[in-house]
């Protein structure tokens, strides 16, 4: 009698490992439906494929094993299974009381993965309601209804160019909010594309740097440069050549994660024009951590697939068409201004 084919998200930072553990999993006949480096990843994609089981490690990039479990068991109840050859570590331990089944360390992969996988993967789990907690706690936005908008932040790949100029355009100069810009555009036509939209539109447009303190980029347009990351780490922009995300790099998602993460209810994001998904998952945390998100849309889209699948997930609190995006922007700068 055949066993019931089981759907397994992993979450580990070495692609090495990752593959190894796909490898394991998929001759002993179950399905690997999504992988993941990064905790808000793994969050975002167990809300999103539901799979039967979460093979997790503890250290995760961003967001650790310890809050991406918090996370999943508050959103997302899944039974997870944890990567560490040191179960009685504190770090281990914290995890499995906040919700994980059970431990596997690398010496039983081999003969005891498949086997340990689908024992934990029948386990009944309970809602753990500390995710939600820790989020009623920071309590309601500030009088006025919008939160004071820190950093703005725009995606786009397909119809982006004309998007990009239209919002940018129509946003006064008093308006002295840093904006951060991934756009999908390749070398070598990605090379000139910053000073192109530097001569359509009335306020600089640069290429980011890493290591610039994004704070003192008020007024400013800083693009993702062509086939590199942009993400916050704390008051710094970085960029790398960590691997594409979506088969994009530059990855909206790649940014607007770390946005979620670093500036929170301060930000404002919104997903424009553009084929694929990119972006989506991203524009959630953003939503999640309490910024303002916006979507453009299917009207006024070149190609509605981004700003689609925002919608789809509930990521964006308002959608609206390329000619209301300034004004929202504007209006919610000026509430807290």
């Amino acid at each position: 009698m055949n066993q019931v084919s089981l759907k397994v998200l992993i979450a580990e930072e070495s692609p090495a490992l990752r593959q190894k553990l796909a490898e394991i999993l998929n001759r002993g006949g179950i399905e690997v439906v999504g992988e993941a480096w990064q905790g808000r990843q793994v969050v975002e994609l167990c809300e999103q494929l539901r799979p039967d089981l979460v093979l997790m490690a503890v250290d995760l990039e961003g967001m650790n094993g310890l809050e991406a479990t918090e996370q999943i068991m508050a959103f997302s109840p899944t039974p997870i299974l944890v990567l560490s050859d040191r179960p009685t570590h504190p770090n281990c331990q914290k995890v499995l009381a906040a919700g994980a089944v059970d431990c596997i360390s690398s010496r039983d992969w081999e003969n005891g993965l498949v086997r340990r996988v689908r024992l934990v993967s029948r386990v009944a789990v309970i809602t753990h309601p500390r995710a939600r907690l820790k989020r009623a706690d920071l309590g309601p936005p500030p009088p006025g209804g919008l939160p004071r908008v820190r950093l703005i932040c725009l995606g786009t790949s397909t119809g982006g160019p004309g998007a990009l100029v239209e919002i940018l355009s129509s946003l006064p100069p008093t308006l002295q909010v840093p904006i951060l810009v991934v756009i999908h555009i390749q070398p070598p036509l990605g090379g000139g594309f910053a000073q192109w939209l530097a001569s359509k539109v009335p306020r600089p447009v640069d290429y980011a740097r890493s290591g610039q303190l994004w704070q003192e980029c008020r007024g400013r347009v800083l693009l993702a440069p062509p086939d590199r990351h942009l993400r916050l780490a704390g008051p710094r922009l970085v960029l790398d050549d960590q691997p594409p995300r979506h088969s994009c790099r530059p990855s909206v998602d790649v940014l607007f994660e770390s946005v979620a993460q670093e500036v929170g209810s301060a930000a404002l994001a919104c997903l424009l024009t553009g084929m694929g998904r990119d972006g989506a998952a991203g524009l959630l945390a953003i939503h999640r951590a309490g910024g303002l998100t916006m979507a453009q849309d299917e009207a006024s889209s070149v190609v509605y697939g981004m700003p689609r699948e925002a919608v789809q997930l509930g990521a964006a609190q308002k959608v609206v068409p390329l000619q209301q995006v300034s004004t929202l922007i504007q209006e919610a700068c000026e509430v807290t201004s």
